[in-house]
């Protein structure tokens, strides 16, 4: 297994489609028109894991670029693998922390952010941790685009809970919000895109907890 992570980790330095660390400063505020080469949509995935959200979501929408956040690249190799495999063009992979958001992408440069099954980062002293604290939200704030949309999946109730009164103490209006997806939206053909580990939650019968809301 720590093979085939090693293998992974140094093959992703070979593809096009995954930028890592410093080099996507180069692409701050010109992600569309240097990096994906149109003036399409930029839409993020943070804490994209594998990646194949983004891939599904670029499949769906050919007229949007689709970016995946993650820092183990072992894992931004899946995605990337398959994009490359299926020859998918409006998708990529940014190799950072996502603490670090400001300095890759310019204000108002992103159009839209999908946040799915994140490290709820459950114990109390790692509030900071947790990518929909008030400090996280000002930055994805900082990086969309007036009135941008923020989305988030999570089987975890406690960080769907947390991230619900964040969003409402802060005044970000809420679109959408259900405790169990697949009853209330299961006709959604977005929001039926299932990454692996959905796929198991769903399978140990977990429910799925769902929030849209707008900045």
């Amino acid at each position: 297994m720590a093979k085939r992570k090693l293998i992974r980790f140094v093959e992703i330095g070979g593809f096009d489609n995954v930028v890592e660390l410093d080099a996507g400063l180069a692409f701050k505020g010109k992600w569309a028109s240097d990096f994906f080469k149109n003036n399409n949509p930029v839409v993020l995935e943070l804490a994209c894991g594998k990646g194949e959200y983004s891939v599904n979501l670029a499949k769906k929408f050919p007229d949007k670029n689709f970016l995946g956040i993650d820092y183990k690249g072992n894992r931004l190799w899946v995605g990337a693998k398959m994009a490359i495999d299926e020859g998918i063009k409006n998708v990529a992979f940014l190799r950072i922390q996502i603490q670090n958001v400001l300095d890759f992408f310019e204000v108002n440069e992103i159009d839209e952010i999908w946040l799915t099954f994140p490290d709820p980062q459950a114990q109390s002293p790692l509030e900071r941790k947790r990518l929909t604290n008030p400090t996280f939200l000002e930055k994805y704030k900082t990086i969309t685009k007036p009135n941008g949309i923020m989305h988030l999946k999570t089987d975890n109730d406690g960080f769907y809970e947390y991230t619900l009164e964040k969003v409402n103490e802060l005044n970000h209006q809420i679109l959408v919000q259900t405790s169990n997806l697949y009853r209330d939206f299961f006709k959604d053909e977005i929001l039926s895109i299932k990454t692996h580990y959905e796929t198991l939650y769903l399978k140990q019968g977990k429910r799925i907890n769902y929030l849209k809301f707008k900045f």
